[in-house]
């Protein structure tokens, strides 16, 4: 299985650079956050502070994109979690627009963990002998409401290198309050007895409640920042989190 994920990549690769011949179609985006801590539907996985950087090339509806995380916490000891926002993900996405800003998107994640200490080009399954591999991959769906009723459903399953299989299903709505963007959101976690680590349950569990508030700050008459604050509760770890965030 592996030899097809690294074929998977490779023929994705050969797409995308090949594509500047189609300049009407072909677009690139690259930006950034800067977090408070770094919080993934629900979970903490990481105390510090956290740059975020992405870098994406689209063609027409299908994107590829990769996106980083990486404390500036210098202190890299056992007994923190330092290490695990060392992490880079690529993802590939197919949007399908259905009309008035409506949309399906399907799309494919890769996580991959500098920390482990595996080499990338590593894609042994977890049941190999010889290692667990470098790569989670997980597959989601994502269905977007119209403009006048913007509500977003997900859900994502891990198919590779999870022998418990965990899924994830998210709502959202976003709606704007004096100019203020607000986007309301619960999330839940499917529950694996196999591997109950990776969002902390064993069974059905909500696990990501809250609401995220962004506005622009002026800064000069030809520029805003992006700022963000999420309020964010884990049902089932009891725990809440407030998140400051800046965007770039």
């Amino acid at each position: 299985m592996h030899l097809m994920y690294k074929n998977i990549l490779f023929f994705s690769f050969l797409l995308f650079v090949s594509l500047p011949v189609f300049p009407q179609t072909f677009s690139v985006a690259a930006g950034g956050d800067l977090v408070s801590r770094y919080i993934w539907r629900g979970i903490n996985v990481n105390d510090a502070v956290n740059i975020q950087p992405s870098l994406s090339v689209s063609y027409c509806n299908l994107t590829l994109g990769v996106w980083g995380s990486y404390s500036l916490n210098s202190n890299n000891t056992a007994d923190d979690n330092y290490a695990f926002s060392q992490e880079v993900d690529t993802w590939l996405s197919y949007k399908i627009d259905a009309g008035n800003d409506a949309s399906v998107t399907a799309i494919l994640t890769d996580y991959y963990y500098a920390h482990a200490g595996i080499k990338w080009g590593n894609f042994n399954n977890y049941n190999d002998a010889n290692g667990p591999g470098a790569h989670l991959i997980e597959a989601g769906i994502i269905l977007t409401g119209t403009k006048s009723f913007p509500l977003i459903l997900s859900g994502y399953y891990n198919f590779y290198n999870d022998a418990g299989n965990n899924a994830y299903f998210e709502i959202a709505y976003p709606f704007d309050v004096n100019n203020v963007g607000l986007t309301v959101f619960a999330g839940a976690a499917g529950g694996s007895k196999v591997t109950p680590g990776f969002y902390g349950t064993d069974k059905f569990n909500v696990i990501n409640l809250g609401v995220k508030a962004a506005k622009s700050v002026k800064i000069t008459d030809e520029y805003a920042l992006p700022v963000s604050v999420s309020f964010i509760a884990n049902p089932r770890a009891e725990i809440v989190y407030v998140v400051f965030g800046i965007s770039l």
